[in-house]
């Protein structure tokens, strides 16, 4: 097998884990938590009261932010408390952040 084939395998495995990152990352509710735990840990009521969103919906997004292993969780007493886990996830959504939310967020449209 020549490093030609080798490179597509690793780029075909590549694009897979990216696309599955971005389907994750193309729900609205699921992208608005990312964008506040990429500021910092938050517990669920935290995350609950900044961004509005009800109970079972905040639950069953971060269900599956935790199954695709984009956010790790810690309990402290009764509350538990989420931050990204995926140095990837955070890079992606720093760039979101500067292209849609940032201060020059579409200062050249």
């Amino acid at each position: 097998m020549d490093t030609t084939t080798l490179d597509l395998e690793k780029m075909k495995t590549s694009a897979g884990n990216a696309c599955r990152l971005m389907k994750v990352l193309s729900n609205p509710d699921r992208l608005m938590l990312l964008c506040q735990l990429s500021q910092g840990e938050k517990r669920v009521g935290e995350l609950e009261e900044i961004l509005g969103i009800l109970q079972p919906t905040l639950s069953q997004q971060l269900t599956v932010l935790r199954e695709e292993e984009l956010v790790t969780t810690r309990r402290e007493g009764k509350n538990i408390y989420y931050q990204i886990a995926s140095p990837q996830a955070l890079a992606v959504m720093n760039v979101l952040f500067d292209q849609f939310c940032g201060p020059q967020a579409g200062a050249s449209e």
